[in-house]
């Protein structure tokens, strides 16, 4: 298995960038993930963690109980916003003159109509990265001093170098697939930059890993998503990898900046096997417990696709014994909604009230958002 992250790039890239743009970015949102240094994937550990994946219940079966990445561990680890507009953009049939306007008309010259996806290619291309590769004995400050002497922006405004930027950093990094190519829709999010600050980035950063789980699932030699994340979430419940917390980060946002990952040789040779054996035998009272969030369920919306996060099978996660129960009917909405709509889709007529949650004052705040009417209201617990 391997990732099919570009994680290396992107860090290296954004530091390229001139500071107000590297200013800018972190307004939209990214700047706490982009601020964690790029580290060694521990694909074993992924292999075995991936296998356990249950696409009925949405959640990892360990021999204790089901096991469950929240909203909550999203906001701590990167530092991505759960809470805020959905990400959901606008269905065309053809972005030629989108793409045209907000990236430049070197990304649709010689290719035919309808355009509905962009090559994440021609995006390191047009600013000089075709090809940029880290080399196996290229330590990460050498290969950042060579993107910076290769980086060029050529005339573009600032917004289009923006733009660019963060469409690799969402279709190579944060919401990365099996293919080279990006949903144009991604693109028409960010037409405003300032808007673009205010979408939950990191629960649709979520829901696109549980879609993509199952069919990783399948003995797949890669897999999608944001997979640097569910690592470090494994690490930080059961922690049997190749990750170590650094002494003296105490950064509180993002957590996975404390985390350190070598390629050791002890742990890169060692097979799957090894890893489902530790798993099946971990001792279930030094799983790190979470805290106790709500009795709800939470819609992940990412584009056309719908995840559900079924909180009441959480409690193994949390901490709690956990008795059998059934896993909860929710007719369609218990089966990933991976597909795309020729029209704006009305979430509301088919899910009702969608549920979101963050931190605020020190306690757990849940916003409740009426999607028909766009009315909301706040409860604290």
């Amino acid at each position: 298995m391997r990732s099919r992250v570009t994680w290396d790039l992107c860090w290296v890239w954004y530091r390229a960038l001139p500071e107000v743009q590297q200013t800018q970015i972190a307004r939209m949102g990214f700047g706490h993930i982009l601020s964690v240094r790029p580290f060694h994937v521990d694909v074993p550990y992924l292999e075995a963690l991936r296998e356990r994946w249950e696409e009925d219940c949405k959640a990892f079966i360990m021999p204790w109980g089901h096991m469950i990445p929240t909203l909550e561990d999203v906001a701590y680890l990167t530092g991505l916003l759960v809470q805020g507009e959905p990400v959901v953009g606008l269905e065309r049939r053809d972005y030629y003159d989108d793409i045209v306007e907000l990236l430049g008309p070197e990304f649709v010259a010689g290719r035919r109509r309808p355009i509905r996806s962009i090559l994440l290619g021609s995006l390191s291309e047009a600013v000089g990265l075709r090809g940029r590769r880290r080399g196996p004995l290229e330590s990460l400050d050498e290969f950042c001093t060579g993107v910076r002497g290769a980086l060029d922006l050529g005339d573009r405004s600032e917004e289009r170098s923006i733009r660019i930027f963060v469409s690799y950093l969402l279709g190579r990094l944060l919401f990365a697939t099996q293919s080279s190519q990006m949903n144009c829709k991604f693109v028409l999010l960010l037409r405003d930059l300032a808007q673009a600050g205010r979408y939950a980035w990191g629960a649709a950063m979520l829901g696109h890993l549980f879609s993509l789980l199952p069919s990783s699932s399948q003995r797949s030699q890669s897999t999608g998503g944001f997979t640097p994340f569910l690592q470090i979430w494994g690490y930080t419940r059961f922690p049997m990898g190749c990750g170590t917390l650094v002494e003296g980060r105490q950064t509180m946002v993002p957590l996975m900046t404390r985390w350190e990952v070598a390629p050791d040789p002890r742990v890169t040779d060692r097979r799957v096997g090894d890893v489902r054996v530790a798993l099946d035998h971990y001792p279930y009272e030094q799983v790190a417990a979470g805290r106790p969030l709500f009795d709800r369920h939470l819609l992940l919306l990412c584009l056309g696709t719908c995840e559900v996060l079924y909180l009441e099978l959480v409690v193994r996660t949390l901490g709690w014994h956990q008795p059998a129960i059934e896993v909860p009917s929710l007719g369609r909405e218990g089966h990933s909604r991976r597909r795309f709509f020729a029209e704006d889709r009305n979430w509301g007529a088919d899910h009702g009230n969608t549920v979101a949650y963050w931190s605020e004052g020190g306690k757990q705040v849940v916003r409740v958002t009426d999607l028909p009417d766009s009315s909301a209201y706040m409860e604290d617990f």
